[in-house]
């Protein structure tokens, strides 16, 4: 009895110094009861509507046949180059609003019915991740970013066409990023 009275009481003092250290924590940062980096992810049930992501896939290589550069990748290696598995997630937010903002929305009226479809769930995805931040100095992913936005915006409406073409790759990369 004595043992399990010491191992409770132990238990007890660790459960006590942890919310102590908690409290600690958020008088710290303000009253703010986030984790850090909590904001930087999205719900596994986001990937695994079927008909969803059947429509962003279709979307994606209907604009696919209309993309004449092959030689232009958008979402790969280049996009990642010097950003670490815990800054993706906030790298791939930063991907999907540009292609919400400037290649989507302006092109709305071309890939129907995909198009009305995918937007609002792209959309769901991005205002899921409008918190996501990292701590450290972003400089990098936004020359990543940024990168991507000139090659994009030097194609001109080609290159609304290849990130349409390659919302695939944009899917999968925030599906592995974000969860």
């Amino acid at each position: 009895m004595a043992a399990l009275q010491k191992c409770v009481n132990s238990s007890l003092m660790g459960t006590l110094a942890s919310s102590c250290l908690l409290l600690l924590a958020l008088w710290v940062q303000g009253g703010t009861a986030v984790p850090i980096g909590s904001h930087c992810r999205l719900n596994h049930s986001d990937f695994q509507q079927p008909y969803i992501t059947n429509r962003t896939f279709m979307l994606a290589e209907e604009a696919s046949l209309a993309d004449n550069n092959t030689d232009v990748r958008l979402i790969g290696d280049k996009l990642f180059h010097g950003v670490n598995a815990g800054e993706r997630c906030y790298l791939m937010k930063e991907v999907l609003n540009f292609t919400l903002e400037e290649v989507l929305l302006p092109q709305s009226h071309r890939f129907q019915p995909y198009m009305q479809e995918v937007v609002p769930f792209l959309a769901k995805l991005s205002n899921r991740l409008s918190q996501c931040r990292i701590e450290s100095d972003d400089q990098h992913i936004q020359r990543n970013v940024q990168m991507l936005k000139d090659t994009v915006k030097k194609l001109g409406e080609n290159g609304e066409i290849k990130a349409i073409g390659e919302l695939s790759l944009l899917f999968i990369a925030l599906r592995s990023a974000c969860i």
